[in-house]
């Protein structure tokens, strides 16, 4: 199972395994855009049990994917069951590639239907294959889901209880989280950044909020997000995410509503203390946009 990671370019990038309770783990990526740290800017998270190992996500490219595959071998050799993609963003979900000789069924959102279907899967591989060379290269591939799932499952793998729930469209046009209930630690994907401004992309935003607050009740002794450290605090773990992105519609809401200009509202608007975080150049301007647009055609419908 070793002999074809030799098939993909070495990456460069620390990716040890970091132990949050007695069965998860997850690798972090570096804090940053899309092309930084080699493509390894988002986590990758595993559950280990006496039957086999899930997979929550496989990273950004292959080679991480093949990189995530070792970092599995040097905690345990039990082989990988099932791989949970959390949603078809690429920096989440190319290194499934990498896992291809596994014999995982791969399972993804029913939402991830819209994504693959659309035009965009294709424009971001081919500006991967540029961006990321020689890591993302024409050999790359998105590898689709063994099946979707709608709503929740549940399930138990050597003993270890675990619950996977569909959320629909929120950060992304379908998100999975998986919930450890022996351990209370819950995976998030991009649901949550930490560290970082969010990437807001096609998102809900009124939808991701409300799973936000949802989720910042739960009784989870960690979360590990899509994006930066774990924590133990579901509200302090949150409160970035759900702060941004009422901050954002609160000032767009109210362009909207005035019959302000984007570019007239987004300059007037004082950014604060989120101008300081990671990614909020490179973001920010697009996700203020998205849900200003977002915003104005509710306002059109609603007359």
């Amino acid at each position: 199972m070793v002999a074809w990671a030799a098939d993909y370019p070495p990456v460069p990038v620390d990716m040890t395994p970091i132990q949050v309770s007695q069965h998860a783990y997850y690798v972090r990526g570096a804090t940053g855009i899309a092309t930084d740290n080699y493509g390894f800017i988002s986590n990758a998270a595993f559950i280990v049990t006496d039957e086999g190992v899930v997979l929550y996500d496989t990273l950004g490219t292959p080679a991480l994917g093949a990189g995530l595959f070792a970092a599995i071998r040097s905690v345990t050799d039990a082989p990988i069951k099932t791989i949970y993609i959390s949603h078809y963003h690429a920096d989440h979900m190319y290194g499934a590639q990498a896992f291809s000789a596994s014999g995982a069924e791969i399972v993804a959102s029913d939402g991830a239907r819209l994504y693959l279907e659309g035009e965009v899967a294709g424009q971001r591989l081919q500006e991967r294959r540029q961006s990321l060379s020689p890591w993302v290269n024409d050999d790359t591939h998105i590898v689709e889901p063994d099946r979707y799932l709608q709503g929740e499952e549940r399930f138990t793998l050597g003993g270890v209880r675990m619950r996977v729930l569909d959320l629909g469209s929120a950060h992304s046009e379908g998100d999975l989280i998986l919930f450890v209930e022996n351990d209370a630690v819950l995976f998030s994907g991009d649901i949550v950044f930490q560290e970082r401004i969010p990437f807001l992309g096609s998102s809900s935003s009124a939808e991701w909020l409300e799973v936000l607050n949802e989720m910042a009740r739960m009784d989870v002794v960690a979360i590990v997000p899509g994006h930066g450290p774990a924590a133990e605090s579901p509200r302090e773990i949150v409160s970035l995410t759900r702060e941004y992105l009422s901050f954002v519609r609160a000032a767009m809401q109210q362009a909207v509503e005035e019959w302000v200009p984007f570019d007239e509202a987004y300059a007037a608007t004082d950014w604060g203390d989120f101008i300081e975080y990671p990614a909020f150049l490179e973001t920010n301007r697009r996700n203020a946009y998205g849900i200003y647009l977002s915003l104005e055609q509710e306002s059109l419908e609603s007359r």
